[in-house]
């Protein structure tokens, strides 16, 4: 069973994606700081990781950078509500870039898409 690490501020969307991930059959953590994000990296060796880019006062861009240094093939997700960040070229360290919505489905289509390939 894969392990997602799940980072993001607001408590209702690590519940979310927390639910909806775990139906689908994975194992999830989750983290609400870069601090927490960071520790739970190291702690919990996840197999992928979808991380907010804006983390109250924190920078998730800040966490991508710390997680690409220690493990580069564990898969990263940004998923954040603003899509001007997709011009930032430090998000282009991330495997993906997926604009919150209500439909989950891009989200878990590219949680399988990078997993399988990371597994092939």
């Amino acid at each position: 069973m894969a392990k997602i690490l799940i980072v993001d501020d607001e408590v209702n969307v690590r519940k979310l994606y927390g639910a909806e991930l775990g139906g689908e059959g994975y194992e999830t953590v989750s983290a609400a700081t870069v601090g927490e994000a960071l520790d739970s990296f190291e702690r919990e060796t996840p197999d992928l990781v979808i991380l907010d880019i804006k983390l109250g006062d924190e920078s998730g861009i800040d966490a991508l950078m710390q997680i690409v240094k220690k493990r580069k093939n564990v898969p990263v997700i940004l998923n954040s509500a603003y899509s001007v960040y997709k011009d930032n070229f430090q998000t282009w360290a991330a495997d993906a870039y997926i604009v919150k919505s209500v439909d989950l489905m891009p989200l878990k289509e590219k949680v399988r898409e990078l997993l399988a390939s990371r597994n092939a």
